[in-house]
């Protein structure tokens, strides 16, 4: 397995536990939007603590940008990467991942389920090709949205959010089950990408090929 030993560049917060974090880019080091690499840092104690982040910079940016939730509760390497600052050290390793555009369908992702999608979204919107492509985002409360603004102004009313812990008058309330998909999508013969916590995951294929999609339209990390 390689092994590559980057700077970090900046840490900036995204939202109030999401982290954008800017390195390095190896040379020769190349990946397709909505892939991701295994992370550790490079601190004494944390160098095998390896964790899938994806990438949601674009292949030919001259930078790797991950963007990251963290759980500083957990006491594990997210919390550990908050403490991080600039010029410190992240070990990557091999690029991997299932998840790459297929055509244009519908993106459905629960939290920070959402992180192969901005990549895709990226570069779509850098060649143009953004079409009609919609993305459905489930979140807790609003100030969980990863990518408010960015996503508007790609996506326009194509952004589709539903918030599962507060009411809000500007989004809808409840959850992405069988009769959100019937009642907000008209065709499930076209690509579908999910990606989110495993059952959430799983919930919604398992209501996609109830609704008519067909496996093979349905992209996910398997």
């Amino acid at each position: 397995m390689e092994q590559h030993f980057v700077k970090i560049r900046s840490i900036d917060k995204v939202t109030h536990d999401v982290l954008k974090i800017v390195t390095e880019k190896p040379e020769g080091y190349d990946f397709i939007p909505g892939q991701a690499t295994e992370v550790s840092i490079n601190k004494s104690g944390w160098q095998e603590e390896k964790r899938p982040f994806t990438f949601t910079c674009l292949p030919d940016d001259d930078y790797l940008e991950f963007t990251i939730k963290t759980y500083p509760s957990h006491k594990g390497v997210t919390n550990e990467l908050l403490q991080l600052k600039k010029n410190d050290e992240l070990i990557l390793h091999d690029v991997f991942g299932a998840i790459a555009y297929e055509g244009e369908g519908v993106f459905i992702a629960g939290g920070a389920g959402v992180t192969p999608f901005i990549a895709i979204f990226r570069y779509l919107h850098q060649q143009n090709k953004i079409g009609n492509n919609q993305l459905i985002f489930s979140n807790r409360t609003l100030k969980d949205i990863i990518l408010k603004e960015e996503f508007e102004k790609m996506l326009g009313l194509n952004f589709i959010n539903i918030i599962t812990g507060e009411n809000s008058e500007a989004y809808m309330h409840g959850r992405i089950d069988e009769t959100f998909l019937q009642q907000n999508i008209t065709n499930f013969q076209q690509p579908f990408y999910v990606c989110g916590p495993d059952a959430f995951t799983a919930d919604i294929l398992n209501a996609l090929k109830e609704l008519g999609a067909h496996p093979d339209s349905l992209v996910f990390e398997k």
